[in-house]
C-alpha cells in the first residue's frame, strides 16, 4: 500500500465523517416536504426537487447504518426518520410496489416499473427498523424483500418492453443485489430462508453469468444460463462484476469458503485487466466482451461507483487473501479515484469524467447519484483498513 493501513484507516473515516456527511446533512434535507433533496450541484444547491425512490432509500439505510455501527447520534436517526416516514406515506402504490420517482410533495410521477425500487426499500426499512425497533419498519422491509422474491423471475413485469419469447434474457443485475439485500435482512429472515436464498444467487452468479473461459460477468444471458451473442449479450458492465463479487466474497467469508473468496477476486482481477483504460487510467463504462463497439454511447466515460466499488472489493480481497496482486491494484485503483473524483474545495466527490479523466458533469447528486456510493464506499474501506491495523 502507498500508505501504511492506519494512515489509509483515517482516511476513509475522516473524510465520511468530516467532508462527505456533513455535506448531505447540510444540504440534502427537505424539512418542509419529507424526504431528500438529490440533484445538488457542485456547491450543494438544490437544482431539481423530483424525488428518486432508489436515492431516498439508499439515504434512509446510510443514516440508519451509521447509526447503528458508527454512533448512536440521535441527528443521524432524526435524518434517518425523515425519510423514511416520507416514504412510507408516498412510496408505494396501493398494492404496496414502490414507485420509481415522486414529486417534491410526494405524488407519483414514474410507475413501479423497477424491481430495484423494491430492492432499496427492503435494505432501507431494514436498516432503519434496526435503529429505531419500529414494528411498522419491519413490516415494511418484509414486504418489500417479499416482492422482490416475487418478481425477480420478471424484474418489469407488465411495464417489460420486450416481445415476449423472442430473445428472452435475464440480467446479473438481479441476483447480484439480492445476495447483498439477503445479507442485509439476515436479522430479519428465518435462517433456512436466508440460506435457500443465498445458495441460489451465489449459483446463479457464478455459473450463470460467469462466462468461464474469460473470466469475465455477462451482463445480461439466457434464462438458462447460456451466451447470447448481441448487444445485450455480450455487454460488460465492470462496476456491476466488481460490486458483485465483493458481495460474493461478503457471502464466502460469511461461510468460511476460501475457494469461493479466491474465485470470486480472479474474476476482479480479469476484469480489472479487461476494463483498464491503458492510456488515460481508470475503468470503462460499458464495454463489448467480443471487442465490437459497444452500443452504449457513455461507455468510455469514468464513473464514481464503478471505481468506488473497486476500492472495496480490493481492500476486501487482500484482507482476506493477502494476495499482493490485490495490493498492487488497490494502489493503481486508489491513485486515480482519489486524484480525479474528490472534490476537496467543495466536499464530496465528483461522479462523471471524460475518458481523460476530466471532470464531464459537476453535479455533487442527480436522478442516478445520491448519498450512496461515496458514503458506503468510505466506511467499508474504513473498516476493511481498520481490521487490517487490528489484525497486523
Amino acid at each position: 500500500m502507498t500508505q501504511n493501513f492506519p494512515e489509509l484507516a483515517a482516511l476513509y473515516k475522516n473524510t465520511l465523517l468530516q467532508n462527505v456527511i456533513p455535506f448531505w446533512e447540510q444540504h440534502s434535507i427537505d424539512w418542509e416536504c419529507g424526504g431528500y433533496f438529490t440533484c445538488l450541484d457542485r456547491k450543494g444547491n438544490v437544482y431539481d426537487t423530483d424525488k428518486f425512490i432508489w436515492l431516498q432509500n439508499r439515504q434512509v439505510w446510510l443514516f440508519s447504518m451509521l447509526y447503528n455501527h458508527v454512533e448512536k447520534r440521535q441527528d443521524w436517526l432524526t435524518i434517518a426518520a425523515h425519510g423514511a416516514n416520507f416514504l412510507a406515506q408516498h412510496g408505494r402504490d396501493g398494492e404496496g410496489n414502490w414507485y420509481f420517482a415522486l414529486t417534491r410533495d410526494g405524488k407519483p410521477l414514474v410507475q413501479p416499473y423497477n424491481i430495484f425500487s423494491d430492492c432499496f426499500a427492503a435494505m432501507a426499512f431494514s436498516q432503519y427498523a434496526l435503529a429505531s425497533d419500529e414494528e411498522w419498519a419491519k413490516d415494511i422491509a418484509l414486504q418489500a424483500y417479499n416482492n422482490v422474491l416475487r418478481r425477480q423471475s420478471n424484474p418489469k413485469g407488465k411495464y417489460n418492453k420486450a416481445y415476449p419469447g423472442t430473445r428472452s434474457m435475464k440480467a446479473l443485475a438481479v441476483p447480484m443485489i439480492l445476495a447483498n439485500l439477503s445479507l442485509e435482512m439476515a436479522w430479519l429472515l428465518e435462517s433456512d430462508t436466508l440460506e435457500e436464498v443465498l445458495d441460489g444467487t451465489v449459483r446463479e452468479v457464478m455459473t450463470d453469468f460467469l462466462d468461464t473461459e474469460r473470466g469475465l460477468m455477462l451482463e445480461n444471458v439466457t434464462p438458462d444460463g447460456s451466451y447470447l451473442d448481441c448487444f445485450a449479450g455480450r455487454l460488460i458492465n465492470p462496476g456491476h462484476g466488481i460490486e458483485a463479487m465483493w458481495f460474493i466474497m461478503d457471502i464466502a467469508q460469511r461461510r468460511h469458503d476460501t475457494q469461493l473468496i479466491n474465485q470470486a477476486i480472479d474474476v476482479v482481477l480479469n476484469i480489472l485487466d479487461f476494463a483498464w483504460d491503458k492510456e488515460y487510467g481508470g475503468l470503462y463504462y460499458f464495454m463489448d466482451i467480443e471487442g465490437y463497439p459497444p452500443q452504449e454511447l457513455e461507455w468510455d466515460q469514468k464513473l464514481w461507483w464503478v471505481h468506488l466499488e473497486s476500492l472495496v472489493a480490493l481492500a476486501m480481497g487482500y484482507r482476506l487473501t493477502g494476495r499482493e496482486i490485490c495490493r498492487e491494484w488497490y494502489d493503481k485503483m486508489h491513485e486515480y479515484t482519489w486524484s480525479n473524483f474528490a472534490d476537496p474545495e467543495n466536499r464530496e466527490w465528483f461522479g462523471y469524467l471524460n475518458r481523460r479523466g476530466e471532470v464531464l458533469l459537476d453535479l455533487k447528486g442527480g436522478k442516478w447519484k445520491g448519498c450512496f456510493h461515496v458514503p458506503r464506499a468510505m466506511y467499508l474501506c474504513w473498516q476493511e483498513f481498520e481490521q487490517f491495523s487490528v489484525d497486523s
